[in-house]
């Protein structure tokens, strides 16, 4: 354990996300009494340059505001350096100054020295504001597996449970009916990985106005997706890309390569048109002029929470296809580039195959003319 404190009470000085009592207490798994305000002389705290996370530097002359955690147990400390351990935050002991005036000895996590990069001067305000709805999210999702994940195994799949955290957000910022909902009898998650299966037993109420039965259900959780079929108006092509889908691998299917338009998930604090610009980029080397929005809904209602946002990017085509995607992701991506007119025949002999292409070849259809009129 950092500091080989063992089952020693401790004092831990928390000056970014921790602040944040909802998190800390989350993170803790217990309400927080014996918390006092300090501050930390000759240090200050910035953004990580790119990210939604402080770093804290050695500053002469500067003072940074926190809350100085008293007596934390020794649960209480492997908690949270599971949360935090995997992201290179090690403890050190530092000297703080309490309200009162007085001196005190503590902790805190340091980052990695040349690891990140400073940006900005850092505002829990700005965070709380930004990220810390969704942070809630992640971070009850991510303590559900204290005891069974590493810190280690934690950092590596932090980044798509912040993206469903994201989506839970962003579902319940939609519309809604004004209906009752289910009542919910028992909720349990029996798989996490890169995706998430929840199973519900719980009731529903009925058209007739009485509430049904106990029944039993899952979801499959994904995030949010976007998709974008790029277009050049003026050659009247399109471009597809095609890679190894392992769902229909999974049943059977003789070919899981697919021909798909360029997809994938939004990334916290990204709006679907930046993640569809970026997966452009990403996926076949296209910087796109602009974007003409198709629709938005969820991409199979009775099994998955994945709710698409669809797209055609008007594009210059005329020197466009070959290999695409991130090495890092483990992406073989071969991109296409057809007349639409092919596009079109292919759907209508069965084969193409992707759903989300299907939305928005219909759409591009509706629209085309008009479309190559402004071209």
């Amino acid at each position: 354990m950092p500091g080989g404190h063992g089952a020693e009470a401790l004092n831990l000085f928390v000056y970014g996300t921790l602040r944040y009592r909802p998190l800390l207490e989350v993170v803790l798994g217990r309400e927080v009494t014996a918390a006092e305000p300090a501050c930390l002389k000759d240090h200050a705290v910035y953004w990580a340059d790119g990210q939604s996370f402080p770093l804290l530097v050695a500053e002469p002359g500067g003072e940074v505001e926190g809350l100085l955690l008293l007596d934390l147990s020794e649960t209480d400390l492997e908690r949270l350096n599971y949360y935090e351990g995997g992201f290179a935050y090690a403890l050190h002991p530092v000297t703080v100054t309490l309200g009162s005036g007085g001196g005190h000895q503590g902790q805190v996590y340091f980052p990695t020295p040349g690891v990140w990069s400073t940006g900005s001067p850092w505002s829990l305000e700005d965070w709380v504001s930004r990220w810390g709805e969704m942070t809630l999210y992640a971070a009850r999702e991510a303590m559900a597996h204290f005891g069974h994940w590493s810190a280690e195994a934690l950092a590596q799949r932090f980044g798509i449970i912040r993206a469903r955290a994201w989506a839970r957000l962003a579902a319940q910022r939609r519309p809604g009916s004004g209906r009752a909902l289910p009542h919910v009898a028992k909720q349990r998650r029996p798989y996490t990985n890169f995706f998430a299966v929840e199973e519900y037993d719980l009731q529903v109420p009925r058209f007739d106005g009485t509430m049904g039965p106990v029944i039993n259900r899952a979801a499959f959780f994904v995030g949010e997706a976007a998709v974008v079929l790029p277009y050049d108006p003026v050659l009247d092509t399109v471009l597809l890309t095609e890679q190894f889908r392992v769902p229909p691998f999974a049943t059977g299917d003789p070919d899981p390569w697919l021909l798909e338009p360029v997809s994938g998930l939004i990334d916290p604090g990204e709006t679907p048109q930046e993640a569809a610009h970026r997966e452009a980029l990403e996926e076949a080397g296209l910087r796109l002029d602009r974007l003409e929005p198709v629709s938005a809904a969820y991409s199979s209602t009775g099994s998955s929470t994945e709710f698409v946002h669809m797209f055609v990017g008007l594009a210059d085509l005329s020197e466009t296809a070959g290999k695409g995607g991130l090495a890092s992701e483990g992406e073989d991506i071969r991109t296409h580039v057809v007349p639409f007119e092919t596009l079109m025949t292919d759907i209508d002999s069965g084969r193409h195959r992707d759903m989300p292409l299907l939305v928005v070849a219909l759409w591009l259809a509706r629209n085309r003319d008009r479309l190559r009129e402004n071209a």
